[in-house]
């Protein structure tokens, strides 16, 4: 069973067993996939500034959770903007996903200051994908949700994926709390170097 993150010496820890290990890596993977616009010919100079010209709003309602408009009554504001950051935005979270992953080799999880943002990042975008996959639009959807906690219950996908929502939310809300420990113990200069 996972234990969860903590602040303490040796940086932010936790521990995870060989299955949710194997289930991270696939949901880290499944949302790089998702962030992957293809292999498209491209103008070496629009690459090298990171313009979009072909940028538009994803259809797929995940990925729009992962990158959203910027105005949200602007759609010619949006697509503008979009055009100028798509590329970065997705370059950057794919980076973090991949990175969380890598770091799946072990069972024992060590994390520096940047290892830490990457699974902090990481673990945001899957909740976000998950989140749009199970329909949570308010706090009443996010409590049945929540509500759904025995494994031996998962008879179908939507219990299967409240299952891994929650356990993705409480990891997370772990690493937000060791995060903030080392924040604040470094504020108070009793932190851990």
């Amino acid at each position: 069973m996972a234990e969860p993150f903590m602040y303490g010496r040796r940086g932010i820890t936790g521990r995870l067993e060989d299955p949710e290990r194997e289930l991270l890596r696939g949901l880290f993977n499944d949302v790089v996939g998702m962030l992957d616009p293809g292999k498209a010919a491209e103008d070496p100079l629009e690459a090298l500034v990171g313009f979009s010209p072909n940028a538009s709003e994803p259809e797929d309602p995940a990925l729009a959770r992962l990158l959203p408009n910027a105005y949200k009554d602007d759609a010619e504001s949006s697509l503008d903007f979009r055009r100028l950051t798509e590329r970065s935005l997705r370059e950057g979270k794919a980076g973090a996903l991949r990175a969380a992953s890598l770091s799946l080799e072990s069972g024992s999880l060590v994390l520096d200051d940047a290892a830490a943002r990457h699974w902090s990042t990481a673990l945001n975008d899957v909740r976000l994908v998950l989140a749009e996959r199970l329909g949570i639009r308010s706090e009443e959807d996010a409590e049945k949700i929540h509500a759904v906690t025995d494994w031996a219950e998962a008879d179908d996908v939507d219990k299967y994926l409240a299952l891994v929502y929650n356990f993705v939310t409480w990891l997370q809300t772990t690493l937000m709390d060791a995060m903030l420990d080392a924040h604040r113990l470094r504020s108070e200069g009793g932190g851990h170097e």
